[in-house]
């Protein structure tokens, strides 16, 4: 009998980055390890995404840094592809947290231009509320938007 489930690198096929696309991304820690509940791990992990604004590799316009995985909406810049930008950072973020910290994948949609950006990242910075994590958006440390 066939495995009728396609692998990663199935669903991978046709796609490709483009530049100034905007992306939501999600990827989630090592066994849903929740690293990020340490405070110092998550502020780590919020100032490799400012670095790769700051390199101008990314425009950030939101982000939630969860326990166990990060929500990450921005624009691409440059000649990078996605894959390469989503590497880069997770190589980043392990290496300056000393420690393998990232399951393989993420899951990855570009935003269409039919689509509510600000919608979107709203939806996005409300997880620790939906996760029970905190009462209110603004109790939360670990996220940030554009339009905030």
């Amino acid at each position: 009998m066939q495995n009728k489930t396609p692998r990663q690198q199935d669903l991978r096929k046709g796609r490709f980055s483009q530049n100034n696309q905007i992306y939501h991304i999600t990827t989630n820690t090592l066994k849903r390890l929740p690293i990020f509940l340490s405070f110092d791990m998550a502020r780590i992990m919020v100032s490799v995404l400012k670095q790769s604004d700051a390199l101008n590799h990314t425009q950030t316009l939101a982000f939630v840094v969860m326990p166990d995985h990060i929500h990450w909406l921005f624009q691409l810049n440059l000649n990078q592809t996605l894959a390469t930008l989503i590497q880069s950072v997770k190589s980043v973020s392990a290496h300056t947290l000393g420690q393998t910290i990232w399951q393989a994948g993420y899951y990855d949609h570009a935003i269409r231009k039919d689509e509510d950006i600000r919608g979107i990242a709203r939806y996005l910075i409300a997880n620790p509320v939906r996760a029970g994590l905190v009462k209110k958006v603004g109790d939360y440390p670990h996220w940030d938007a554009v339009w905030i």
